[in-house]
C-alpha cells in the first residue's frame, strides 16, 4: 500500500515541479507546447492538480489524518479546479483574430 501513496507522491511533486516551472519561465513539456496559449495558467492547473497528491502523501506519513469528508472534497476540488484552469490556458485569446 505504501508504494502507491509514494508513487502518487512522486508524481504530485513532478507536476508542482513543471508548474513552477511554467509559471516562472513559461516553459511547458514539448507535446503541449503547441496547444498551450497562456503558460501561466497551465502552470498554476499543475499546481493545482498536483499539491493534492502531495497532501494526501502526507495525510498517510506524517501528519495526523482528517475526516475522509475533508480529504474527498478537499482534494478533489483542488484537482476539479486545475482541470478546468488547463482548460482555459489551452482555449485561444478572444482579443486576437484568427485568420
Amino acid at each position: 500500500m505504501e508504494w502507491v501513496v509514494g508513487s502518487g507522491m512522486v508524481l504530485g511533486l513532478l507536476a508542482v515541479a513543471l508548474g513552477v516551472a511554467s509559471m516562472r519561465t513559461g516553459w511547458t513539456l514539448p507535446w503541449v507546447r503547441r496547444r498551450v496559449t497562456r503558460p501561466r495558467i497551465y502552470g498554476l492547473a499543475g499546481l493545482l492538480t498536483g499539491a493534492p497528491c502531495v497532501i494526501q502523501g502526507f495525510y498517510f506519513h506524517v501528519v495526523p489524518s482528517p475526516s475522509w469528508e475533508f480529504r474527498f472534497f478537499g482534494t478533489g476540488a483542488f484537482m476539479f479546479s486545475g482541470l478546468i484552469l488547463m482548460g482555459v490556458s489551452q482555449m485561444r485569446s478572444w482579443r486576437r483574430r484568427s485568420v
